[in-house]
Formats: C-alpha cells, sequence, structure tokens
C-alpha cells in the first residue's frame, strides 16, 4: 500500500463530506429553477407554452436582442427550459408557485442540512473510522433497506397522496392530507388480504389529466402502455412499480450477516464462487478482502454501476417517459438524451481510471493468485487485441459505408446507396409486439400463446403504445438506425479499448514489466500516464 492509514480515514471522511456537498448542489440548482419559475402559466396549457429556465440578465443587450429573446408571453428577456423538470413537476402533483415556493424552502433546509452534516464528518468526534467503513455487510443492508426500500417507499407513498389524487383534479396537501382518502375504501383491503380491490376502476383511455374526467379510483395497477393524453406511463402503473421496488429492497436489506449472526457472509458467498474443474481458476475467492481493503477498486465498482445505470436511464426516459406530456416536446427529449449519456461517459471513465490506480497502488498478486483479477491480468493481450480488431472492424465498416452513401448521393445516383436493414432489431421489436415488420412472432403474432397468455391482464395497453407512432416507445427502424447504431458502438469499442490498456497496462506492460515503479514524471511513460506503451 503506498499511502497510510491516516490518510485513509482522511480519505473516507472526505467521501463523507462529498456525498452530503453534492447533494447540497442538487438541492440548491432545483430550487433556483424552483423559484424562477413560469409554472402556473404552463400548467394551464403544457403542450402550447414554452417552459421558461430563467430570465436573461445581459447588459450587452440591445433593443433587437431584448426583443428577440422576449418570448412565451414573457415580462423579459428569457432562457427556454429544456430540462424536463416542468414536467416532473406537474407529474408528481404540485400546480401553484406557491408548491414550488415551499418545496424550494424545504430543499434550500435540506441543503443546509447536508452541509452541516458533511462538515461535522470531518471533526475528529465525528469522523468515521476505518473498521466503520469496511462493515462491507452493515453497509450493504443500510444502503438497501434504508436508501433504496425506504425512500422507494416514501416516493410510493407520495405518488399515492398526492400525484395521483392531482392527476385526477383533486388538490391533497398537508391541510388535507389526513381527511382525502387515496382509495374510497382507504386500508380495507389492505388489512382484509383483498390488495386485487386497489387495481380496479384504473383511469378510462379519455382521461383528461389534471382533472376527474374519465378518471378513476384505482391507485396500484398493471395496465401496461401510456396515458393515452400525456403519452407517458400511468401513474398507478409508477406506484406499483415503486411499491415493488420498496419490499424487494426492504427484504434484501435483511440478508447479510451483521451483528446478529443470520443471513450471508458476502466473504462465504465470494469463496464458494469457484467454477467445477476445468480452466477456470479460483473464481471469485480472495475478492472479499482485495475490494474491503480498496477504495480505489471500491469506486471503481460503484462508478461503473453508476455508468451503466445513467446510460440505461437515457434510454428509458424516452422510450418509456413517466412524466406528463414529455414525451411530446422532443427538444427535451433529446437534450436529456443528450445529458444522460455523456454523464454516463464520464462516470464510465472515471471507473476506469480508478480501476487503473487500483492495479497500481493496491492489487497484491499473493492475495490473488488465480481469481479472476489475475486470470484478466494473464489475458490482457487476447482481451485487448480483441478489442482492437472489434474497433477497426467498426472503424472500417462503418465509416467506410457512410462514405459511400455520401459519395453516391453528391453524384446523384441515391438507388446505388448500401443500405442495411437491421432485421435482428426488428425480429426482436416484433417479438415485444410490434406489427410493421410483418415478422409474426411471439407478441407480434395473434395466434400464439404468449399473446393469448397475456391478453386479458396487461397486454392491450402495452401493444397500443407499441404500435403507434405518437410516442417513442419502439421507434420504427430502418437503414439509418444501422449505421448510427455501428457508428456508437465504433465510438464505445475505441474507448473501452483505450481505458482497458491503460488499466490493464497500468503496473506493467511487456514493454515495461517495472511500469509501476517508475516515478510521476517519467518522460514516456509511468503512472501518472495511465500506461501507453
Amino acid at each position: 500500500m503506498f499511502y497510510s492509514i491516516s490518510l485513509t480515514k482522511g480519505i473516507r471522511g472526505l467521501v463523507e463530506l462529498t456525498h452530503f456537498f453534492d447533494r447540497r448542489v442538487i438541492d440548491g440548482i432545483t430550487n433556483g429553477v424552483g423559484i424562477t419559475s413560469f409554472f402556473e402559466a404552463w400548467v394551464q396549457d403544457p403542450l402550447h407554452v414554452r417552459p421558461i429556465a430563467h430570465a436573461i440578465w445581459d447588459p450587452h443587450f440591445g433593443q433587437p436582442a431584448v426583443e428577440a429573446f422576449t418570448r412565451g408571453g414573457a415580462p423579459g428577456p428569457v432562457n427556454i427550459a429544456y430540462s424536463g423538470v416542468y414536467q416532473w413537476w406537474y407529474t408528481i402533483g404540485l400546480r401553484t408557485n406557491e408548491d414550488l415556493y415551499t418545496g424550494a424552502l424545504f430543499l434550500l433546509f435540506l441543503s443546509a442540512l447536508s452541509l452541516i452534516a458533511g462538515w461535522l464528518h470531518l471533526q475528529p468526534k465525528w469522523k468515521p473510522s476505518v473498521s466503520w467503513f469496511k462493515n462491507a455487510e452493515s453497509r450493504l443492508n443500510h444502503h438497501l433497506s434504508g436508501l433504496f426500500g425506504v425512500s422507494s417507499l416514501a416516493w410510493t407513498g407520495h405518488l399515492v397522496h398526492v400525484a395521483i389524487p392531482g392527476s385526477r383534479g383533486e388538490y391533497v396537501r398537508w391541510n388535507n392530507f389526513l381527511d382525502v382518502l387515496p382509495h374510497p375504501q382507504g386500508l380495507g383491503p389492505f388489512f382484509s388480504g383483498q390488495w386485487n380491490l386497489y387495481a380496479q376502476n384504473p383511469d378510462s383511455s379519455s382521461h383528461l389529466f389534471g382533472t376527474s374526467q374519465g378518471s378513476g379510483t384505482a391507485i396500484l395497477t398493471l395496465l401496461g402502455g401510456f396515458h393515452p393524453q400525456t403519452q407517458s406511463l400511468w401513474l398507478t402503473d409508477i406506484a406499483h412499480h415503486h411499491l415493488a421496488i420498496a419490499i424487494l429492497f426492504l427484504i434484501a436489506g435483511h440478508m447479510y450477516r451483521t451483528n446478529f449472526g443470520i443471513g450471508h457472509s458476502i466473504k462465504d458467498l465470494l469463496e464458494a464462487h469457484i467454477p467445477p474443474g476445468g480452466r477456470l481458476g479460483q473464481g471469485h475467492k480472495g475478492l472479499y478482502d482485495t475490494i474491503n481493503n480498496s477504495i480505489h477498486f471500491q469506486l471503481g465498482l460503484a462508478l461503473a454501476s453508476l455508468g451503466v445505470i445513467t446510460s440505461l436511464v437515457a434510454q428509458h426516459m424516452y422510450s418509456l417517459p413517466a412524466y406528463a406530456f414529455i414525451a411530446q416536446d422532443f427538444t427535451t427529449q433529446a437534450a436529456l438524451y443528450t445529458h444522460h449519456q455523456y454523464i454516463a461517459g464520464f462516470i464510465m471513465t472515471g471507473a476506469f481510471a480508478h480501476g487503473a490506480i487500483f492495479f497500481i497502488r493496491d492489487y497484491n498478486p499473493e492475495q490473488n493468485e488465480d481469481n479472476v483479477l489475475a486470470r484478466m491480468l494473464d489475458h490482457k493481450e487476447a482481451i485487448i487485441s480483441h478489442l482492437s480488431w472489434a474497433s477497426l472492424f467498426l472503424g472500417f465498416h462503418t465509416l467506410g459505408l457512410y462514405v459511400h452513401n455520401d459519395v453516391m448521393l453528391a453524384f446523384g445516383t441515391p438507388e446505388k446507396q448500401i443500405l442495411i436493414e437491421p432485421i435482428f432489431a426488428q425480429w426482436i421489436q416484433s417479438a415485444h409486439g410490434k406489427t410493421s415488420y410483418g415478422f409474426d412472432v411471439l407478441l407480434s403474432s395473434t395466434n400464439g400463446p404468449a399473446f393469448n397468455a397475456g391478453r386479458s391482464i396487461w397486454l392491450p395497453g402495452w401493444l397500443n403504445a407499441v404500435n403507434e407512432n405518437s410516442n417513442s416507445l419502439f421507434l420504427t427502424i430502418g437503414p439509418g438506425d444501422f449505421l448510427v447504431h455501428h457508428a456508437i458502438a465504433l465510438g464505445l469499442h475505441t474507448t473501452t479499448l483505450i481505458l482497458v490498456k491503460g488499466a490493464l497496462d497500468a503496473r506493467g506492460s511487456k514493454l515495461m514489466p517495472d511500469k509501476k515503479d517508475f516515478g510521476y514524471s517519467f518522460p514516456c511513460d509511468g503512472p501518472g500516464r495511465g500506461g501507453y506503451l
């Protein structure tokens, strides 16, 4: 190890501080947008009134610029909002500027609390110990139950008590919170075990969001598909989803052994993960101590997980929009997709960077003999060369097709383009119910058992959503998508090649096996360069 125990304690304290500080920054930004909003005017007509992010105060603006940026009935020059927060506020039941003001004050309070808590964790009396951080089972239980379980349950409560009544024209706030039943039968069905009653009488397809017209009484449903007017997921489906997630994580948070001697030991689980005979090595043997003793490994794993999740959020925010009317705001959809994919890229780069630091500083070959880490290093030349040929193949073929097609268009012979249909992706969409490709398979086959099995439960809403052109769930794909996706794959594989080579060769390569021992400023390579040779 290159760093001392005292430094490790300091870093862990700073980690705690940054958690709280990050929370404070996010709360502060959201609070700022809430204060300078145009929300009440937007609520009256979400499809035609443009949301405002903030006013523009620029001393260089002359009259023409002032007029150009004064739009949507605003009193002065403004920036239009493409963040989606207006749709989010509207969906979760906020309706007035007073609601936003109350929320902004609450977020400011949370920000102050987070700042104090972060500062507190740096004081000697309150500084967490290294052993506290190394108690992996307790930490995992706490995060699974406390963070994911309780927060999901709380969010379900908000959706059921505030958001769903709000979507049906009922205004629920602290003053009438205890008087308005979210369901006509209250908690009766819950205690009697007749939970199915909560799913009966859902909102109809003619429901006008924010009014009682066409509304039902159900609070937890599995309708599938989208609300016909807002083109977003049914709020009752979302509430059901969050309740299921909450129960799952509350149970998961009791799985690992802590002070009570019951549950699983993560170390025992990892030690048992050894493949049966053959040439697959020692599996996960030794990983528990390796991970638990390296904050860089832990950070790398956390960043890798978060990077994947953020990328999935980018995809699902437009394909399964949860917020009312956001599907009809195409600029916001594109902005949010780009925003989350950029963040995913930065986070994933950080994952590889800290993985490389782990291999330089913390990796001990004796503790990890013949396990997955050792075998990955043993096969690093094969991994890197495979990534290399994949990147080269994608580069030459994708860019070659683009160049050919562009030349054909430039020469006025578009019929000579090479256009390849993405038949496998089309088949997958067809299997999920899209009928326009004519594959007649699984859910797109009206005579198949898969179609008939879910017909009376969730399928009608899903099939309508998949085959309508008014949403972005299953966009019809063709040769352009085939090329674009291969171009994206080129970028991903090349980036992965650079990062994987940097991480796996960070400690030493065949040309420079003792690289980790070089000084930081070694002219050609060394740990400061991340591995070039």
